[in-house]
């Protein structure tokens, strides 16, 4: 079941569009907005998984970062697991759990819980 995204040259708007089978994408639907038929495939957006260890390899701590970096716990743990590993220190379990709680949103509701 593939998902297209399509832009809209009448009136200019993005849209996605599920299709239950390939036969029905072959055809292009109108569109969602104005329902005109001239909407223009879009080349979608895609991602790739990593494993843990690989993103940590790729990780580099001294790039710089703009504000928003700091604000998803999720990059500031990769971050303390990285630079802790690059020290060579090795600050044991209860580090681990931390990070992976703050990386997984856990940590606010533990603090929120604790007050």
């Amino acid at each position: 079941m593939p998902i297209y995204e399509y832009h809209c040259r009448a009136c200019g708007k993005n849209q996605s569009h599920l299709f239950l089978s390939q036969r029905e994408a072959a055809t292009t639907p109108p569109c969602e907005q104005c329902g005109a038929h001239k909407l223009t495939r879009l080349l979608s957006r895609f991602a790739y998984h990593q494993t843990e260890a690989a993103r940590l390899d790729d990780f580099d701590t001294a790039a710089p970062r703009d504000e928003s970096f700091y604000r998803d716990s999720r990059n500031v743990g990769v971050w303390a697991k990285k630079r802790a590993k690059e020290m060579g220190v090795d600050l044991g379990s209860q580090f681990e759990e931390t990070v992976e709680n703050a990386r997984s949103g856990k940590i606010l509701g533990k603090i929120l819980d604790d007050l």
